[in-house]
This record gives C-alpha cells, structure tokens and sequence, in this order.
C-alpha cells in the first residue's frame, strides 16, 4: 500500500475523494456500499493491483469525500462516480460495485452508456424491482431502523466495532474487519438524512446498458439481497447478463467467500480484458 496514491477530483462543487494503486494497466473503479468507503476494498485491491490500475472512490458523505445535506440517491451516486473517471481520464473502466456501489455502476452504465468497459455488480439491492422499489420509498419503519443502526455504530469505539463484527462474520478476514470499522467512523450522518427520493426509470436506463454486466448472487437465507426471481427479472432488461453464484455467501459476498468471489470476478475480466 506505501506506493498507493490518495487524491481528490471537484465534482458538482463537492470533493471526492480515491486511492489509486497506478501503473500502465487498465483502469478498474470500486464503488463501495452504504456506510463502507474506498479503503473497503483494500484486500480486493491488493489482490488485483499488478493486472489492473485500481481506484477506490469515496461516494459523497463516506470516507473522506464532502458530504451534502442531501442528494445520496443513485442519480447523484453514478453521476459523482462519471465525473471522477472522466477527471481522472478513465478509458472505459471496468467497474465493481458491492451493494449501493453496484446500483451506482449500474445507473452509471445506463446512463452514459459509453463510459464503462464493463461492470460487475456484488449483491445490489434489486430496486429495478417495482414493488422493490416503492417499499423503499416508503417504508418508515426500515429507515428508522437504517438511522438507529447508524447511531449505534458511531458510540462504539474502534477495537468495539471489530469485536463485534468478527463475533457476527468469523468468516471475515482481519484485512476486511479494519477498514470497515473505521469506515464507520468516517461516515457522515448527513447520509440518513430524509429527503424525497429522485425518481430512476430503471425500465428505460437497465434497456440502455449496453457493455459486458456480470452479477454476483449470494444465499437470501444467509441475507443476500437479490433473489432467483429479482436475477430473472434483471435479465429481461439486459439480456446479456451473466450471473456468478456464490453459495454460503450473504450480501457481503466477498467477504465471506473471498477466494470463491475473486475467481469469478477474475474470470469475467479476463475474458474482456483490452488486448
């Protein structure tokens, strides 16, 4: 990591902040979930740093990026996440997203269709589901439960978060427990912050995506977030979707099944790798 690079690009007014791995390779963006930031993605990164240009982008109001009182829905998310590829001169990038990061790679692919090279989607929450979609938008009781969890994070200590984590996830490595920890701390609470929502047609921007997409599935019963039904649904809109199944995985399938997630991953951007 010494040999790492930390920067910042004004996007809209705000700075975002990344860490690049560099090098003469081809660029591969990260986009991280709900209440993680870039350095999340440290074991991942390290892992694929001698094939790839790696950068991990702190979304708005995580990390060390500014954070507005408001604006964290995924339009403002795909938007913050093109201006850095084109500040930072990104040719078609592949992308990787876990959970809010991969709806935000994949509103960015349907929204500006050339950009990416290619994108890879870890366990987004299938909100191109319309039922999905509209429970989200107004279920009280789940964002109130959103700001509690939050709240308790924050009143925890460092060495506390870590604890408790490795009790719940003994799968996780300590390389993960970390970076998410102090992600926590990070976070900004403007993020829970209430506003009404953009509204996405997922309809029109998924029929726009056009480059090579692979989704990443774990087990619902362990709490991974897409389902059988929700993949199926996904692929009518991009019918060239491939679909890696991780079992024994929840919604943060890579850190439950590191080796398993990085074989496929792996294997997909091989296979459209720039010649």
């Amino acid at each position: 990591m010494s040999s790492w690079q930390a920067g910042d690009v004004r996007i809209h007014g705000l700075r975002i902040h990344y860490t690049r791995t560099g090098g003469v390779r081809h660029p591969l963006v990260l986009a991280h979930g709900f209440s993680d930031d870039g350095l999340c993605w440290t074991p991942v990164a390290r892992a694929l740093e001698a094939t790839f240009d790696v950068i991990m982008v702190d979304a708005r109001g995580h990390g060390r990026s500014d954070a507005p009182e408001h604006g964290y829905g995924p339009l403002e998310h795909a938007s913050d996440l093109a201006g850095v590829i084109t500040a930072l001169g990104l040719d078609r990038p592949f992308i990787l997203g876990h959970s809010m990061g991969a709806i935000t790679a994949l509103t960015l692919a349907g929204i500006r269709p050339v950009l990416a090279g290619a994108i890879l989607l870890e366990d987004p929450p299938p909100w191109w589901e319309a039922s999905a979609l509209g429970a989200a938008a107004a279920d009280n009781d789940r964002w109130a439960g959103m700001r509690a969890w939050v709240f308790q994070l924050k009143r925890q200590t460092r060495d506390e978060l870590i604890a408790a984590q490795r009790a719940a996830n003994p799968a996780w490595s300590d390389g993960e427990l970390g970076p998410w920890a102090d992600a926590k701390h990070r976070l900004s609470l403007n993020v829970i912050n209430r506003s009404a929502p953009t509204e996405v047609d997922w309809q029109t921007i998924l029929r726009r995506i056009t480059c090579p997409t692979l989704l990443i599935t774990g087990d619902p019963a362990r709490g991974a977030l897409v389902t059988p039904e929700n993949v199926q649904t996904l692929q009518q809109f991009i019918p060239h979707l491939q679909v890696a199944h991780i079992p024994d995985a929840g919604h943060s399938i890579r850190r439950d099944q590191f080796d398993c997630y990085l074989a496929a991953v792996r294997d997909f951007l091989a296979a459209h790798a720039p010649e």
